[in-house]
């Protein structure tokens, strides 16, 4: 059975490691259809230290294919750049399926091209739902659930919300792959990161705060209103750090926002960090602000107090279980979120630590 994997961005990293573990463990193990996976990277994220470093850190190695569709002017640049490389791949490699991940323009493109070419799609983090349709992401995931043949929900919620949309065929509740990321790397982490001594960091004495979305990126009143709330939360005692991810540096610069985050000497703004690193950081943080779906639910995995920089969440698990404040973007909400502390409780809707094998085999058995 050959299999096209297609990747694009962190997140996706980190779930496709975990699935293609469990391709080679369960190909060494004898079990029949041996799998050939390719991985497909589009590009999408292209900065070394959001790439090239943690595809090392997961032990994927080099892409099979790379293309170079990151950093274009719009999103539908971007898109129509990435159907035409990953339609280049698929005709080349013929697969007998295409694996995506989650719901960015990779995913997207992935899934249309995919289908394009009548080759089955299987959607891994299938079912989330914010609501929002002015999400880029939220319009990706229906767009990617309705086309694929395989449905890999990581929560109960996932799977009631495909079926309130008339999917029913072709579904499974394995639990999230990140919970595999979490518990495989977490104490290769405290092994290999040296990222809290080279900044100084105590354990407990920090907070870690992540903006990428575009929902807060493109807009300079929400920008604003965010790092206002970073620099008046940071302390000496308890500083933020902010890897700041490429676009937000740059709408930073655009909105002429530098002078502003230069100005909190506790405010801590670093280059975006490796997974490792990034585990140690969630790991110890007192509070993590953050958009970014993986980053909520990493903090919950690793017992962190979330703060999330939106109006809604597609992981509702998380507030549920008071681990996760939805505070948007104004900074007085977000300060007000801080001196919350909700009742906090376990999940296990995430699984058990064994989705992506529980993925394999189901795309062994269509």
């Amino acid at each position: 059975m050959n299999i096209v994997t297609v990747i694009g961005a962190r997140p996706q990293f980190v779930k496709a490691a975990m699935t293609g573990r469990a391709i080679r463990a369960s190909n060494a193990a004898g079990m029949e259809p041996e799998i050939c996976e390719r991985i497909l990277h589009t590009g999408q994220h292209y900065d070394r230290n959001m790439n090239d470093v943690f595809l090392d850190e997961l032990g994927m190695g080099k892409p099979d294919v790379q293309l170079h569709c990151g950093g274009l002017a719009s999103r539908n640049a971007m898109l129509a750049k990435m159907l035409t490389g990953v339609e280049k791949a698929l005709l080349e490699y013929r697969p007998d399926g295409v694996i995506v991940y989650g719901d960015t323009t990779s995913t997207l493109a992935g899934a249309l091209a995919a289908s394009q070419l009548h080759i089955p799609v299987f959607h891994v983090e299938a079912g989330l739902r914010s609501f929002n349709r002015q999400m880029p992401e939220e319009m990706n995931r229906i767009l990617t659930d309705h086309l694929a043949s395989l449905l890999f929900c990581p929560t109960v919620r996932a799977v009631r919300n495909l079926a309130g949309e008339g999917i029913t065929q072709g579904i499974f509740h394995t639990g999230d792959v990140m919970y595999d990321a979490a518990l495989a790397f977490g104490e290769v982490a405290e092994r290999t990161s040296d990222i809290l001594p080279s900044l100084g960091l105590q354990r407990g004495n920090f907070r870690l705060c992540t903006i990428h979305r575009a929902e807060n990126t493109d807009d300079p009143e929400r920008l604003t209103q965010i790092l206002l709330a970073m620099l008046e939360i940071s302390t000496p005692a308890c500083p933020v750090v902010l890897p700041l991810h490429p676009r937000t540096r740059v709408c930073i610069g655009n909105y002429g926002l530098q002078a502003m985050l230069a100005s909190g000497e506790s405010l801590r703004v670093i280059d975006p960090v490796g997974y490792h690193d990034m585990i140690m950081l969630e790991k110890n943080a007192a509070t993590i602000f953050t958009d970014s779906g993986g980053v909520q639910k990493e903090a919950c995995f690793h017992r962190t107090p979330c703060i999330t920089l939106r109006d809604e969440t597609e992981w509702i698990e998380t507030v549920e279980a008071g681990w996760n404040q939805i505070a948007g973007f104004e900074t007085e909400k977000i300060i007000e979120c801080l001196a919350r502390t909700p009742e906090r409780k376990p999940i296990t809707d995430y699984g058990d630590g064994h989705a992506a094998e529980k993925i394999i085999a189901a795309i062994r058995r269509m």
